[in-house]
């Protein structure tokens, strides 16, 4: 590992560094004065993020982490560390064995933890987690940082495979998050502990999507409407239409790093908007008229509400926790345009 330039607020540990949300995160700590150390599996394959981070000279690497289950995998890349942001997990609503995936978000949350403790640097730890640690069946909700999921581990352990893609990822992220809140009350570490419970995820990417398959899941809504797919398939299928940018998952993120005192241990919900696919497609009809022949009409101004594409009233996924520390979110109008300017080059 090579010497980092750490003058100026710290080093930041950012796992999974090439990933959607982490490459945001990096940028977002670099562009504040910070220093940046990422992992990911292979260095060989992050040439595309070296390049959209290379005017940030020394002040940020990339060490690799292949296995962040084995024992002991973050304790090279975790030295003289100030602040860890650990967003590397196994992500998709289509996994069919859930072993691999509980495993790697399971141990790889308390491996970190292990180095963490380890390393006396070490201020502030933020775990990435998910609105589906938060989420469970109910015909009418209002979701707050009070709220767990209480049915996804147990149905994984009771159906295995069978149990489907969704409720997998539900458990591995409820899974590692329980597992992050035990070992802050049982080892009771001496640095700070925040984590973070995002809905979908939308923003334009840090790198260029290379095809449109490689767009991560929480964007497909938008990758579908703008290509066409007929409003009421576009996306994953999904009750909760809530979204925030991404670039305010990171914006977060690095609040949560700088004031300690106020996130350690808090939950925090980031959800901006309820943006169903109809709202997306008006959005994108009105910024793109030449492709108005391909992106579908629907019912313009339904399904949504306005202004501030607020949720439902009997289904509510509130971030106003966070919202309040943030100031405001992102307008939804500027993630959905500022998300399909990075699909223009695919198209």
């Amino acid at each position: 590992m090579s010497p980092i330039t750490t003058k100026g607020h710290g080093l930041v540990l950012v796992t999974g560094a090439n990933g959607f949300i982490a490459a945001r995160t990096v940028e977002a700590f670099l562009l504040s004065g910070y220093s940046v150390r990422g992992t990911v599996r292979s260095t060989a394959n992050s040439q595309p993020l070296l390049d959209a981070l290379k005017y940030y000279g020394d002040r940020f690497e990339l060490v690799e982490v292949k296995d962040i289950t084995a024992p002991g995998a973050f304790d090279e890349a975790i030295r003289g560390v100030d602040y860890v942001a650990h967003v590397a997990a196994p992500v998709s609503f289509h996994f069919t064995d859930p072993e691999p995936v509980l495993r790697a978000a399971v141990h790889g949350t308390t491996g970190i933890l292990e180095s963490a403790v380890k390393e006396s640097s070490v201020k502030h730890f933020v775990l990435m987690s998910s609105i589906v640690s938060c989420l469970s069946p109910k015909e009418t909700y209002r979701f707050t940082e009070k709220d767990w999921n209480t049915v996804a581990e147990a149905a994984v352990a009771e159906k295995g495979k069978d149990a489907g893609g969704y409720l997998i990822y539900a458990a591995s992220k409820v899974a590692a998050e329980k597992a992050l809140w035990k070992f802050r009350n049982e080892r009771k570490p001496k640095f700070t502990v925040t984590a973070l419970n995002p809905v979908f995820v939308a923003g334009p990417p840090l790198v260029p999507y290379p095809s449109p398959d490689k767009v991560q899941e929480s964007a497909w809504m938008l990758r579908d409407v703008f290509f066409g797919v007929e409003l009421d398939k576009a996306g994953l299928p999904s009750a909760m239409k809530g979204y925030v940018d991404v670039r305010d998952v990171a914006r977060f993120v690095k609040y949560s790093v700088e004031h300690p005192a106020e996130t350690d241990g808090e939950r925090y919900i980031l959800s901006a908007v309820s943006g169903p696919a109809q709202s997306v497609a008006d959005i994108l009809r009105e910024a793109y008229p030449e492709r108005r022949g391909i992106i579908q009409e629907g019912t313009p101004g339904q399904g949504y509400n306005l202004p501030g594409y607020t949720f439902p009233k009997d289904r509510v996924v509130d971030g106003g926790k966070a919202r309040k520390l943030l100031g405001a979110y992102l307008p939804w109008e500027q993630t959905v345009v500022d998300t399909a300017k990075a699909f223009e080059h695919l198209s």
